[in-house]
């Protein structure tokens, strides 16, 4: 007989919101970034037509790419925010982010062709430059992408969030109290509702700490360690949780061994915990590709402008004029170089590659380590901090899905699971 996580009615309207923590903050950095340029493009656009400068007017239609290329970031930001909960998008919107990276990746390989063919042509013919015009724009467009620039900075490269839920859709929100905690909190099931279980350590020795107990509940945890040594904690109840009493010694890989007392009722559970396991927000699973792209377009144009730079004051006084086309190649090949990375990046998770295969590994080992095995196992990215994973068991004594899921609970970034399990024949 084969199993599989069944999915009640009620939760069939369940929102697939698997949007990056940092989504809505990113989403204003990018609108503001967007009124900058293009108040700086009307500004150098209207300036130059008025002052008859063909080189500002240039500039203005320069900046108006740069414009554009943004204004797609923060229209996608809009879009997957308002459609989070559209059943249309299988997954949710997480990935649009990831679409409008790469098309602004596109986007920003065609202005570096731009660059280095205008550049190639000006090394041949050369033309005259004038100075007094060019650079106080180049300083000026400096300016604006640096401001730009600091603005998207923040944290571009770490804007993803940790989230868990599985295909039944039982939801582990962690509460404030878990903010500050290294280690993701563990959730436990009881007779008497969800409890989650941490290793608190922030500003205090290491201990445990279980949070949502109704209150008359004694519990105990004895953890046991890959060398095979064993120690009993006692917790004692410290204002809204249980804490242990004793610390926990270095390093937190065990498995936990947790007896609830109620009344007369007695519960046992286990979860396990491992060292290195943290949540490492750089990574590339919770890359939010869209702030990435926008910063790298403005980041690459102030790149380019200090070039500029440099090669004007080259050209006017060292009488180097080859230099200005010269640093056109070089930041024509800087830009391209950001450009493909980008597009390797984002068309990785467009086209649903694995992510991490030490993560399908790690999977793949805790679901095998009782005998079953994995016969399909699939993971992907569906948004900034969210994996989603669709696997296949065999066994010969299968187990409820919901079994094998609170094997993967301490495992970062799986916020949505399928499994079926089937009968060894």
């Amino acid at each position: 007989m084969d199993h599989a996580g069944i999915i009640p009615p009620s939760s069939m309207e369940h929102r697939h919101d698997f949007l990056g923590s940092g989504h809505a903050r990113n989403e204003l950095r990018t609108w503001a970034v967007v009124g900058l340029c293009s108040c700086m493009m009307l500004l150098e656009i209207i300036g130059g037509t008025i002052f008859h400068s063909l080189a500002l007017v240039a500039d203005g239609w320069h900046m108006s790419t740069h414009a554009g290329a943004l204004l797609l970031a923060a229209l996608a930001y809009r879009y997957a925010r308002n459609h989070s909960d559209d059943p249309r998008f299988v997954f949710g919107t997480g990935k649009l982010g990831d679409l409008a990276a790469f098309t602004s990746a596109v986007i920003l390989a065609l202005i570096a062709v731009l660059i280095g063919y205008e550049a190639v042509s000006r090394l041949l013919m050369p033309v005259h430059i004038h100075f007094r015009a060019a650079i106080p724009i180049a300083v000026l467009g400096l300016a604006v992408n640096l401001v730009s620039a600091w603005l998207l900075s923040g944290d571009h490269d770490h804007a993803g969030a940790h989230h868990h839920h599985d295909h039944h859709h039982h939801h582990h929100h962690l509460s404030a109290h878990h903010a500050e905690s290294p280690e993701p909190a563990r959730c436990v099931s009881t007779p008497w509702g969800d409890c989650e279980l941490e290793i608190f350590e922030t500003d205090v020795p290491p201990c445990f700490r279980l949070h949502n107990l109704p209150a008359g509940c004694e519990a105990r945890i004895e953890t046991l360690r890959p060398d095979g040594s064993v120690q009993t904690f006692q917790l004692r109840q410290s204002g809204r949780f249980l804490e242990s009493v004793d610390t926990i010694p270095e390093p937190h890989e065990f498995t936990a061994h947790i007896d609830i007392k109620r009344d007369r009722e007695q519960y046992a559970a286990e979860v396990r915990f491992e060292e290195h396991v943290h949540h490492h927000r750089s990574s590339a699973i919770d890359r939010d590709n869209n702030i990435r792209a926008a910063f790298v377009h403005v980041f690459a144009d102030a790149a380019v402008s200090i070039m500029v730079i440099l090669g004007l004051l080259a050209a006017k006084f060292l009488g180097w004029i080859w230099m200005d086309p010269v640093m056109g190649i070089v930041g024509a090949l800087v830009i391209a170089n950001w450009s493909i990375s980008l597009i390797r990046s984002t068309v990785g998770i467009l086209v649903d590659m694995a992510p991490d295969s030490n993560l399908t590994a790690r999977i793949r080992s805790e679901l095998e380590k009782t005998g079953d095995k994995v016969r399909d196992l699939h993971v992907w990215r569906v948004g900034p901090g969210h994996l989603s994973a669709i696997i296949s068991l065999e066994s010969a004594k299968p187990r409820p899905p919901a079994e094998y899921k609170s094997r993967l609970t301490h495992i970062a970034h799986l916020s949505h699971i399928t499994i079926e399990v089937q009968t060894t024949s």
